[in-house]
């Protein structure tokens, strides 16, 4: 199977590699030359637009920012849409609003191209060793049939329910570490103010009903003031704010996402937001006059 691949970035570029690996024939574009160039060099096809990747290829692949960044490549000029054939299908891997995914696939459909959504999740380290989470949306018959291309790059691929789903899950996810972190950064500031040790505090209840994925993968980072990037402040701001238009879209209250945003963008005026989310314990320990540190 011939594979177009869009968008080699952090994320795209070792999902692109581990498609290669897999044996599958992958035809990519980019404006990156470099990054280009990286997966030429290890079995790749270069073209010079999304429109003549979708000459080539059955099934397309667009791993790229941010709504207007998937609707530019598959519905703007020299984009997918210009040159794929009836029949044609498009996997979104981006994280985007699911309205505009909705929109994208509308827009598809009046000239035979399917679509799915199938955001994932795991940030750089999973896209290096293939483990990402993916949740999709779309028609289930093409989702069954690309299900083992998606799992080379995946270790867990969960069909979700009609086009635009799978984003709506991604969304809930991002809420959810959001508020998670922003959970643990509260608890270890209140246990160093209080004069208890965080470090000791976190082991105590990491065993328990608190104890949770995000828990052990962020507090670590807090402790030893490790903020080296998995997943940017500003990234996370990205998604909020889709979260914020999709939930208002459907009347649908989200406070606590709201307030997360404001927390996001307080960091991002202090200079963090290239840092990991993790930084989030930043805004407590500023508005609490302490460091989180063992």
């Amino acid at each position: 199977m011939k594979v177009g691949f869009i968008g080699l970035g952090i994320m795209g570029k070792p999902m692109s590699k581990n498609l290669l690996k897999a044996g599958y024939e992958l035809v990519v574009f980019d404006f990156n030359k470099d990054a280009v160039g990286e997966v030429v060099a290890c079995g790749a096809a270069a073209v010079n637009s999304g429109k003549e990747v979708a000459k080539q290829c059955e099934v397309i692949i667009t791993m790229v920012p941010n709504s207007p960044h998937v609707r530019a490549a598959v519905l703007g000029e020299n984009g997918v849409a210009d040159g794929a054939k009836p029949g044609t299908v498009v996997i979104d891997m981006s994280s985007i609003d699911p309205t505009e995914s909705k929109a994208i696939g509308a827009e598809l459909a009046k000239k035979g191209i399917d679509m799915l959504d199938a955001p994932v999740s795991g940030g750089e380290p999973k896209a290096i060793d293939g483990t990402l989470s993916v949740m999709v949306g779309g028609k289930k018959e093409l989702f069954d049939k690309y299900y083992d291309m998606l799992m080379v790059m995946a270790g867990s691929v969960v069909y979700v329910g009609e086009l635009g789903s799978g984003n709506v899950a991604k969304l809930a996810n991002q809420i959810v570490v959001a508020v998670n972190i922003a959970a643990v950064s509260e608890a270890l500031t209140f246990a160093k103010k209080a004069g208890t040790d965080p470090e000791l505090v976190y082991q105590a209840i990491r065993g328990g009903l608190a104890g949770s994925t995000v828990m052990d993968a962020k507090a670590p980072m807090m402790l030893s003031r490790n903020f080296k990037p998995g997943f940017r402040i500003e990234l996370h701001i990205k998604d909020l704010n889709n979260a914020l238009n999709a939930a208002h879209a459907i009347s649908s209250p989200v406070p606590l996402t709201g307030q997360l945003m404001e927390i996001m963008q307080g960091l991002k005026a202090d200079g963090y937001e290239k840092e990991d989310h993790s930084s989030i314990v930043k805004y407590y320990e500023k508005i609490a006059n302490t460091t989180v540190e063992s």
